[in-house]
């Protein structure tokens, strides 16, 4: 069974950028896609970056849209999101999992998730 180690996660101020990372422990198949989502307590996870691995096509929120960029290992088994212009409605845990519908937005059904990687950002 696939599972994903995040990482990457840190605090940063306002305006500024993060790369996090997450890699697979096994093959993630061909069916479904990898998904970036977060999660603030009390709040509704939400799907904010998502790829379909064998053709790269790539799906992002309404929230991060222009900001953040999701991109695969050419060589497969991980993948990146890039965040810029972050404010403080970023902050959250980012967990990267698997998920049967390239959904992005609230409502999404994921599985395999990692321990997640915590982003901070302060004005």
């Amino acid at each position: 069974q696939v599972q994903f180690e995040e990482s990457g996660g840190d605090s940063v101020q306002a305006g500024g950028s993060l790369r996090l990372s997450c890699a697979a422990s096994g093959n993630v198949g061909t069916v479904d896609c990898v998904v970036w989502f977060r999660q603030v307590p009390g709040k509704e996870r939400e799907g904010v970056a998502s790829v379909w691995p064998p053709g790269g096509n790539t799906w992002y929120a309404d929230s991060v849209k222009g900001r953040f960029t999701m991109a695969q290992d050419s060589a497969g088994g991980k993948w990146f999101l890039h965040m810029s212009s972050l404010t403080p409605e970023d902050s959250g845990v980012y967990y990267c999992a698997l998920s049967r519908i390239c959904h992005v937005g609230y409502g999404g059904e994921y599985k395999n998730w990692g321990q997640g990687t915590q982003v901070t950002v302060s004005t």
